[in-house]
């Protein structure tokens, strides 16, 4: 129900003051926090001590706010991110003793990728991908192989926002159709130079119980160096691992194999 002459909700003005922070900018003070949250700064006071009185948020020792570790617990307790992490951990640590770049776990969310968890190696080339970190999806190997992997309607209502919202117009919206079709036979995404110039991602898809592509997995390596007649083989066989852990059945992994 709206509670404000905005119209929108309680939940939606918490929502906006959670969503508020990020890497760039962990704690705010409450000014700039109402600012990106688009609320009045008299609504952002009174949320805000709501909020840290409950342990949603705290006040570091400057005075500014920053998210707090009750947020962190509740997560903690059930969350479906946390049990594909926790069957794909295994896979992913024996990827990345080969690989020693970088190795990651990602799902979509909201047209980007959301990146559930990342194994790098020291010395390891550039990478924009982070933990509770998100990309377009169209820029990511892990984002192009799970629209792959999705059912037309969902690729025609991705590419009719991205329209709207980015600019994709119709010859870019065929050369994607025409890559996730390429990307669905031949079971993986490779995209050199698109994120960095010097890197390039290679990624998987992961099926759950219901035969969907619930989760990507993928790697980052320098340019030149992707070797995909090892790599691949070893990404699937990683991807294979973490889909039975999540209950497909052998049949729905990589069916075109």
């Amino acid at each position: 129900m709206a509670n404000s002459r905005s119209g929108d909700t309680m939940t939606s003005r918490i929502v906006r003051i959670i969503s508020a922070f990020d890497e760039t900018r962990p704690s705010l003070p409450v000014a700039a926090l109402a600012r990106r949250a688009n609320l009045p700064l008299s609504t952002t006071h009174r949320l805000v001590a709501e909020l840290a009185g409950h342990g949603l948020l705290q006040r570091d020792r400057s005075g500014e706010i920053r998210l707090g570790l009750r947020l962190w617990e509740l997560a903690s307790r059930s969350s479906a991110a946390l049990d594909l992490k926790s069957v794909a951990m295994p896979f992913m640590e024996d990827l990345q003793a080969v690989v020693r770049q970088h190795t990651q776990l990602s799902v979509l969310q909201d047209d980007e990728v959301l990146f559930i968890e990342r194994l790098s190696s020291r010395g390891s080339v550039l990478n924009h991908a982070k933990v509770a970190g998100r990309l377009p999806l169209h820029v990511s190997s892990s984002g192009m192989v799970l629209m792959a992997h999705s059912p037309h309607h969902v690729q025609a209502a991705f590419l009719a926002r991205a329209e709207q919202s980015s600019g994709i117009d119709r010859p870019a919206a065929e050369d994607l159709r025409r890559q996730w079709a390429h990307m669905r036979q031949s079971g993986f995404a490779s995209l050199p130079g698109t994120v960095v110039a010097e890197t390039t991602g290679i990624a998987v898809p992961i099926f759950d119980a219901s035969g969907s592509a619930a989760a990507a997995i993928g790697v980052v390596v320098p340019t030149g160096s992707e070797n995909p007649a090892a790599t691949v083989p070893a990404l699937m066989t990683a991807a294979r691992g973490i889909s039975r852990g999540l209950g497909a059945k052998p049949e729905v992994c990589f069916p075109i194999q």
